[in-house]
């Protein structure tokens, strides 16, 4: 293990190709570098964003009012949800693998009333960091949940490409219009048209000026994210309903998110099982969803 800028130790992975750390505060991915060292995610610099790549859970995005309803119950949780900000415990290491787990307990009965187990596997293998998230019911009502992954990668990316050539590439045509939120984080009702074309999403800092952009009918399975030559990142999301991108406008990151579950629209009142995006694990059961994170030569 190698230590972070933080009290916890970091989990220290390697596959020759590339090696990474993990902070158990929040199980979050907090570097990622190839094979002559160069830094290919985000080093959360607190003057910008502290963010790397934080898991969200139980909710993605934020919640119309600052809370949800559950039967006739009300509860608080703000932007995302507080696994990001809890301490995972280490449940299994080799070299190149790692498991983290958060379980229920007296805190977060008080915001989410369910008997929850969150397990996020991490594995390198050659080019590839793959991560698979479990959520599972322990206990023995049905719990309704969404999760979500948000990687922060350089912006330009370590290549010695400039920051205007850097693009989206993405594995089929999206034609369908894209979704926006307002200055509260909530999602506007109107749709605006796909900035996407050829399959390919120019970024730039004028796109962000309305904070983060929302595939919500994504049909990808995947994207390609770099310049015009060099290495790129193929960020792989094989079964996520929802795909946000977003900067603040100037930072020197990009962050591709697949999630399971989507900010609230605004002026939403309904119950939290009526939640866009949200899924229900039966008592007894586990949902799991997987991001790959691969390092192609072109």
């Amino acid at each position: 293990m190698s230590s972070g800028p933080t009290q916890h130790p970091w989990v220290h992975l390697s596959s020759g190709d590339l090696t990474a750390d993990i902070n158990p505060l929040g199980a979050q991915l907090s570097s990622l570098r190839d094979r002559a060292a160069r830094d290919l995610l985000w080093d959360g610099d607190p003057a910008v964003w502290a963010g790397r790549a934080p898991l969200l859970f139980p909710i993605v995005g934020v919640l119309a009012g600052g809370s949800y309803r559950l039967g006739s119950k009300t509860y608080h949780l703000s932007r995302h949800g507080f696994a990001r900000d809890k301490l995972f415990s280490i449940e299994k290491t080799t070299a190149s693998t790692a498991i983290f787990r958060l379980s229920a307990d007296e805190a977060s009965f008080q915001v989410y009333p369910f008997r929850f187990e969150l397990d996020v596997h991490f594995e390198l293998t050659g080019p590839t960091l793959s991560v698979t998230t479990w959520v599972r019911n322990k206990g023995d009502e049905d719990m309704p949940a969404s999760c979500g992954y948000h990687p922060a990668f350089r912006w330009p990316l370590p290549f010695g490409q400039q920051r205007s050539s850097h693009f989206l590439e993405f594995e089929t045509d999206e034609p369908a219009p894209i979704r926006r939120i307002d200055s509260a984080g909530l999602l506007t009702p109107e749709r605006q048209p796909t900035p996407i074309a050829h399959r390919r999403l120019a970024l730039t800092d004028a796109l962000f000026q309305e904070d983060v952009v929302i595939f919500d009918q994504i049909k990808s399975r995947s994207v390609l994210y770099g310049g015009k030559d060099g290495p790129r990142i193929q960020v792989s999301f094989p079964d996520a309903p929802f795909l946000g991108v977003w900067t603040k406008p100037g930072a020197q990151f990009i962050c591709i998110e697949p999630w399971h579950g989507v900010t609230d629209s605004a002026g939403f009142s309904g119950d939290f099982k009526d939640k866009a995006g949200v899924f229900v694990v039966a008592a007894g059961e586990a949902f799991s969803t997987k991001m790959a994170i691969t390092l192609t030569e072109r």
